[in-house]
């Protein structure tokens, strides 16, 4: 099976790997980048994805293994990331560069997985191929 990640070229201090595009947009919050509408319309959209979306039950205690989480190249996979055109598009408006990481084969060692993503440790960079979107 192949996964993908998007993410930002920031790196995370949890991780100290590049920011997933969840978190890009919500740290755009945190900053109070977005307009009032537009912070509106991502609590919707956080709603949503965390009610569709399982929430790896590791980030509960703050992440304590640094893991990444990826899609799996799947109709779940595929089918989540097309309903997040709010996010795209926010990185798009803002001038949020996006990158999509691929990778033909596990891209670490797997501490979760439920039927649209995977959580990884000990990423193989090595094995994975990024391309600006």
């Amino acid at each position: 099976m192949k996964y993908f990640r998007v993410h930002t070229k920031d790196i995370a201090y949890i991780t100290q790997l590049p920011r997933g595009i969840f978190t890009a947009i919500g740290k755009m919050v945190d900053l109070k980048i977005l307009t009032i509408e537009e912070e509106k319309e991502y609590w919707k959209n956080r709603e949503y994805f965390e009610e569709v979306l399982p929430v790896p039950p590791f980030y509960d205690q703050g992440n304590p293994d640094k893991a990444t989480t990826w899609f799996k190249d799947n109709e779940k996979g595929n089918g989540i990331y097309r309903q997040m055109d709010f996010y795209r598009n926010m990185a798009a408006k803002y001038g949020l560069e996006l990158y999509r990481s691929e990778c033909e084969q596990l891209p670490g060692d797997v501490i979760y997985e439920d039927d649209f993503q995977i959580a990884i440790i000990n990423t193989r960079q090595e094995l994975i191929k990024t391309q600006k979107l």
